[in-house]
């Protein structure tokens, strides 16, 4: 994020803000402040317990309504849209509406307003710190603008409110204490609103997305899918490359060869002996030009530096980035060859994107084995703003992960940094 004084002042902080912001309508329509509403509405006062029923049945209704209208699935589209926008939270949609008020899409939508009524809370605690510290920094040119007046006049002190209550300022000096004050409060406030919005994010995942059970099925659907997809597109790409390199090669090679041969006569006499010289030297630098790109084709199937293990493979790698790269590697049992192999290539597409789009400084890689999930992490302090749907080829390693019933998690608010991290089963 950078240092703690210039945090109120980046990108990030301010979609935060923003995210914040926009989710202070949802605390006005949660169920319990529904009902408490519409209870004292009714009774214009202190609402009686029959008064709450009857507001606690009428919000029901309402629901109810909310749900079989698929009012609530527009607005938890809506909500995790925003997400993505603003956070760069992605969050997959839920299953197809159920008709009737039993759709569970919207039901979810409902517990998500009600479970996240104490971070709603929160979230106005943490726009009053931004509120309240604006304000109270700008108290010595609040005195200086609109307190002039003569001195036998006295006015009444200026409130000024903290996270501690409420304080008042009677002279030119006292200001500068509500400034001082105002100035710690910009400095905490980011860091509330961050911590507001990660818990909104966390019930946004939890809450608005696909259940467990059918994010399951649509994964494994869509793994098999892809593994056939892949299978079909490695198979065309080397026949492509075989055809265009190693074979068009190899059928030159033996031209030149046929041609040579013609040079040299069918007596034993040769006629043109630097022809044939020549043709020969063409036979040969085709002949290495073709075993060169057939080992390029070796490496792009199983690349030989994997054979020592994972670890030195990424060290390998590391060691060539044009950004410095700090790497962390704890394997103690090495996975499959083929996760070895999908986890290589992760890295090596992570580490190109880094260098040609984020501007970073620093990359940390890491690498560890959790029980029988193999995890690689890569992170930078750069411009962030990584999309898969830009090309980026996060789209293709998203779809090579999933081939083995893998996960790519990406963090990338604009503004950085950026944290792409890949989940593989440690068998494939």
């Amino acid at each position: 994020m950078g240092l703690p004084v210039i945090t109120p002042f980046t990108r990030r902080a301010g979609r935060e803000l923003l995210f914040c912001l926009a989710g202070l309508p949802l605390t006005l329509i949660s169920p319990p402040v529904l009902v408490v509403t519409t209870a004292a509405l009714i009774g214009r006062g202190d609402p009686s317990p029959a008064e709450m029923a009857v507001a606690a049945a009428a919000v029901g209704l309402l629901l109810v309504l909310l749900v079989s209208t698929a009012a609530a699935r527009r607005l938890g589209s809506a909500r995790r849209s925003l997400a993505t926008r603003l956070l760069g939270v992605r969050v997959g949609a839920p299953p197809p509406a159920r008709p009737g008020p039993l759709d569970g899409g919207g039901w979810r939508v409902v517990v998500y307003l009600l479970a996240r009524l104490p971070v709603g809370l929160l979230q106005l605690y943490a726009v009053f710190l931004w509120i309240a510290g604006l304000v109270n920094l700008s108290y010595p040119l609040l005195w200086g603008g609109f307190r002039n007046h003569p001195p036998e006049v006295r006015l009444s002190p200026l409130p000024f409110f903290t996270p501690f209550g409420a304080f008042h300022v009677a002279t030119f000096p006292g200001t500068f204490a509500a400034a001082a004050a105002g100035a710690a409060m910009l400095l905490v406030a980011p860091w509330a609103v961050r911590a507001v919005t990660s818990a909104d994010a966390w019930l946004i995942r939890a809450l608005l997305g696909p259940g467990r059970l059918a994010q399951r099925v649509h994964d494994l659907e869509r793994s098999r899918a892809l593994a056939v997809d892949d299978s079909a597109a490695l198979l065309r790409r080397l026949e492509r490359d075989l055809h265009d390199g190693a074979q068009m090669r190899l059928a030159t090679l033996a031209m030149n060869l046929g041609m040579a041969r013609e040079k040299l006569g069918a007596s034993g006499e040769v006629p043109d002996a630097t022809a044939a010289r020549e043709l020969v030297d063409a036979a040969l630098r085709g002949a290495k030009d073709a075993l060169g790109e057939l080992r390029g084709l070796v490496r792009g199937i199983h690349p030989p530096v994997l054979d020592n293990g994972l670890a030195d493979a990424l060290a390998t790698l590391t060691a060539d980035s044009a950004i410095p790269v700090e790497l962390t590697v704890s394997i103690l049992v090495r996975p499959t060859p083929a996760i070895e192999t999908i986890a290589y290539f992760c890295a090596t597409e992570l580490l190109a994107n880094a260098a040609k789009h984020s501007n970073a400084d620093t990359i940390g890689v890491r690498a560890a084995r959790q029980r029988d999930v193999l995890v690689l992490s890569v992170a930078d302090d750069g411009s962030g703003g990584a999309d898969p749907a830009r090309g980026s080829g996060l789209s293709g390693l998203a779809q090579r992960v999933a081939v083995v019933d893998g996960r790519l998690t990406i963090a990338s608010p604009p503004g950085g940094p950026t944290k792409v991290t890949v989940e593989l089963p440690t068998r494939a």
